[in-house]
């Protein structure tokens, strides 16, 4: 009976191991990631500061709060109020910050563990519950489902916001939502036609 060889001693030619070692040259690209995440943390706090300043009374954080969600083109009276409308849009945009952040933790934490190393998670009781069966299949269905739900959020934001846009703009989103909506249900159905392996059987 063969003897099962563990897999710490398994020795690679020279050329196999720099192949398989030129993965790591993904670990700077995910490092950027997490930069960019402490970016859109950093963004959500200063529009959350602002709107909660406008709500009492500051002028200069109101100013900056209505030309945020005012249609581009459009000047901002200095008469303007805070609306709920306006409220609205705000809160809408500070959920478009937390989807995009949990899309870049769905790419950082399941592309690292996909493609360059395991983080041995297993047992930790904050492990993601989707990492335990992530592939690259599972993950690109559910970074285009992420990315449905971005597209929601910027559709519900275009239709409060109607009374000020064009039916051009208005049809061509819903054009473009359609179509990562579709997107998604072709690498759905594609992913669901390939064979699957053990890893795949959850």
């Amino acid at each position: 009976m063969a003897r099962l060889q563990d897999p710490t001693t398994v020795k690679l030619r020279p050329l196999p191991n720099l192949i398989f070692m030129s993965r790591w040259l993904q670990l700077p690209l995910y490092l950027g990631l997490i930069l960019a995440q402490g970016v859109y943390v950093f963004h959500f706090w200063v529009e959350l500061v602002h709107l909660i300043e406008a709500a009492l009374g500051d002028k200069s954080a109101l100013q900056a709060v209505l030309s945020a969600v005012a249609v581009k083109g459009e000047s901002v009276p200095a008469d303007a109020k805070l609306t709920e409308t306006s409220i609205m849009l705000v809160v809408l945009g500070l959920i478009d910050v937390v989807m995009i952040s949990n899309l870049l933790i769905m790419v950082i934490v399941g592309g690292y563990e996909t493609f360059v190393s395991r983080m041995n998670l297993e047992g930790h009781p904050d492990q993601p519950e989707w990492l335990s069966h992530v592939n690259a299949s599972v993950l690109k269905v559910k970074l285009a489902t992420a990315i449905i739900g971005i597209s929601s959020i910027h559709l519900l934001k275009t239709f409060i916001n109607a009374g000020a846009l064009t039916d051009r703009v208005l049809i061509a989103q819903t054009v473009i939502h359609l179509a990562f909506l579709l997107s998604a249900l072709a690498i759905a159905m594609t992913d669901r036609l390939l064979p699957q392996g053990p890893r795949d059987a959850h």
